[in-house]
């Protein structure tokens, strides 16, 4: 029997499936996302896949023997403001901590219309209203020390009140409780007893971390989602089980690996952003085979552009989360992303008579106008069939005809008000969103202390090797990759399919230089410890673990720090000037060189762990031998294309990239079709297939 690894990534589009048998092959599938019921789209994914290997989906389930699942249910449960009703039991007195917020509102600096506005800015619709909110009398300090006990009867009738008004959860954050986690747990219990089906968290288990405002944020939006997430996972859990999934089911979380169900289930939070970071998993365990180091990871798909970053082979990293305004800490791949995908919509400002492309999309239904299923907006998707790029009789391996005359009236509407010929408009929609995708790509690393010119930049997703050429040549950057053919379209599965068990561990224990080495080591034993056990209710054998130790510090007197990865798992005797001079080099990296004040004391704030477990990985094999020969059957009829930089339309060459093979080389203009994803070469640019089957453009050439 076959033995398989299977990953599924639903988006707001398409559900997409990849899965690799025991000698690398790998199959793709796709099929529409289903937002009344993800699970059913994502089985209608399988079922495709399970086609194409001539099974059905029983057998793929039983000969499946790693089943690795990325959700949107969290995000859109929030974007959409359809989660549970929640209530939040916190410490009397600090009932408004939510309502009141920080400062800036969760207003970022990557939309600038809403800094230049700020003013104008409004405060989101509240996870909690107030009179959902329920303070109890208790008080831990500081230093960990009760100086208040838990009220138990008052705690009792606050939940009891709380389910009398419908709630289907309860999260709970005291004051300081990371530093005694006794009362919320209490108060879990007591929630329990009385109600035993409400989802109930604690902040001191999810996010133990000092911050008030971002740790009931986090097990409030935990709460939020909770109940809708727990609910799918369980059911989809149940039907790959009864179709003869014989193994634990992991889904994708946002610190780049994956989680057992059962800990997703409890912690919903985690899953936030999943499927964008599964691509960066892809793409690191791609780089590590061919070599890249650093690696700018981009993601477009139907809605949104997702842009990540790999330095020394490691993914970079935030600890403050953004959803919907809301901010809470949670270590995560640092994924930052904008709606710029091929359904964004273009839309005409009357006032100024300027073209804007996105944040809204047409999602899959009504889709682009193109797709023939009600849409009447121009989008990014029309412009490209406008343009040439993408064939109508060859969409998404012909199984999806393109309505062409459908996307000239949409993009001619929009010309029309701006005094444009259609080609001159779909080239301006096409160049808006790579320049938007060009500039969250800055921000992500010139911001961020990289240069992009240093970095190799992937790109996948339904839509992104259409427009890499561009926005990667507008950063400077030498070689695009778009990995493993048509795969790319599938990526963030891949990535899934390709994650290994990942659980993240932190504790605070803020402490100023000179440092106290057993007080350190102490505290890096118990955040191990804490991983063991996890693992060990996993089911992860301890001699698969393996574990990274890192530490938040920052000149003492700041408010915000920065990661220093340990060497080891403990600190050795005379450790201060090696590890300083790490902080130090960190420091400079992200704010500048000599940015650093190395007269000053330095503090640790937060301890954390890494604990990892491998599984089954996927097998790309290297060719054996390249050639420059082009098989006769890959070549197409060409067809006309206009194209920007020649300022003209040309009859331009088409390529069947399934069929070329390592070693061919085609100069641009030239276009590149697999089954579900097209490659635009531009004029000056050339592509090359590598040995491990990835198309590489070269845009330096």
């Amino acid at each position: 029997m076959a033995a398989y690894l299977v990953g599924v990534d639903i988006g707001g589009t398409f559900t997409d499936c990849v899965v690799v048998d025991g000698d690398g092959a790998v199959v793709t599938a796709k099929a529409p996302s289903t937002p009344d019921d993800f699970a059913r789209g994502m089985l209608d994914a399988m079922a495709e896949a399970a086609a194409r290997l001539g099974t059905d989906l029983d057998g793929l389930c039983r000969s499946t023997t790693l089943l690795s699942h990325g959700t949107t249910i969290g995000t859109n449960a929030i974007v959409q403001q359809r989660g549970a009703p929640v209530g939040l039991i916190t410490t009397k007195g600090h009932n408004d901590v939510i309502h009141i917020m920080r400062g800036s509102r969760g207003i970022t600096g990557r939309d600038i219309r809403q800094v230049v506005h700020f003013p104008e800015s409004a405060k989101p619709d509240p996870i909690v209203p107030k009179r959902l909110i329920e303070g109890v009398s208790e008080r831990v300090d500081c230093f960990g020390e009760v100086v208040v006990p838990l009220n138990e009867a008052e705690a009792e009738a606050a939940i009891r009140r709380l389910v009398a008004k419908g709630v289907k959860a309860i999260a709970i954050c005291f004051l300081w409780s990371f530093r005694h986690p006794e009362h919320e747990r209490r108060v879990k219990e007591l929630a329990h007893a009385i109600a035993p089906d409400l989802f109930v968290s604690c902040s001191a288990d999810l996010v133990p971390k000092w911050g008030e405002y971002e740790r009931v944020t986090a097990v409030a939006l935990n709460g939020y989602i909770g109940p809708l997430t727990s609910t799918y996972l369980r059911n989809l859990d149940r039907q790959v089980k009864a179709r003869g999934y014989a193994h634990p089911l992991q889904i994708t979380q946002c610190g780049g690996g994956t989680i057992s169900v059962e800990k997703a289930i409890g912690a919903p939070l985690l899953t936030l952003d999943s499927g964008p970071v599964a691509g960066v998993t892809g793409s690191q365990y791609l780089g590590d085979l061919m070599g890249c180091r650093n690696i700018i990871t981009t993601d477009m798909g139907g809605t949104s552009f997702d842009v990540g970053i790999i330095f020394d082979g490691k993914p970079a990293y935030s600890f403050v989360s953004n959803t919907h305004q809301y901010e809470y800490f949670l270590p995560k791949v640092d994924i930052q992303a904008i709606g710029s995908g091929g359904g964004s919509l273009v839309r005409v400002d009357p006032a100024t008579r300027t073209m804007r492309v996105g944040p809204a999309s047409a999602g899959a239904v009504p889709g682009p106008a193109c797709y023939g299923r009600g849409g009447t907006v121009a989008t990014v998707t029309d412009a490209d069939v406008v343009l040439g790029y993408l064939d109508p009789d060859n969409f998404a391996g012909g199984k999806i005809k393109l309505d062409r005359a459908a996307a000239e009236r949409a993009v001619q509407e929009v010309a029309d008000q701006l005094g444009l010929s259609l080609v001159e408009c779909a080239s301006g929609i096409a160049k808006i969103a790579e320049f938007q995708m060009a500039d969250i790509i800055r921000k992500m690393t010139i911001q961020k202390g990289f240069d992009p010119r240093d970095f190799v930049l992937f790109a996948f997703g339904g839509a992104g090797p259409a427009h890499a050429c561009v926005f990667a040549d507008e950063l400077g950057v030498a070689k695009v990759v778009v990995p493993q053919k048509k795969t790319a379209s599938t990526w963030c599965a891949f990535g899934a399919a390709s994650a290994h068990i990942l659980h993240i561990h932190e504790q605070v224990d803020i402490q100023a230089s000179p440092f106290d080495r057993t007080r350190v080591n102490r505290n890096l034993a118990a955040i191990e410890a804490t991983a063991r056990t996890q693992m060990q209710a996993d089911g992860i054998a301890p001699e698969r673990l393996a574990f990274q130790f890192s530490i938040d510090m920052r000149h003492k007197g700041q408010i915000n720090e920065v990661e220093v990865v340990l060497p080891a798992s403990r600190l050795e005797e005379g450790f201060h000037d090696a590890l300083a001079e790490r902080f130090f080099a960190r420091y400079e990296q992200l704010y500048g060189k000599s940015s650093s004040f190395r007269g000053a004391r330095l503090e640790m704030v937060t301890f954390r762990v890494r604990a990892s477990a491998e599984t089954p990985q996927p097998k790309l094999v290297r060719a054996a031998a390249l050639t420059d020969a082009i098989p006769a059957a890959a070549r197409r009829a060409s067809r006309a294309i206009w194209w920007d930089g020649l300022k003209r339309s040309a009859d331009t060459p088409i390529f069947d990239g399934a069929l070329l093979v390592p070693g061919n080389t085609i100069a641009g203009p030239t276009v590149v079709e697999t089954t579900d994803t097209t490659v635009v070469v531009h004029p000056g640019k050339t592509l090359r297939v590598d040995a491990f089957g990835n198309f590489e453009i070269d845009l330096k050439a």
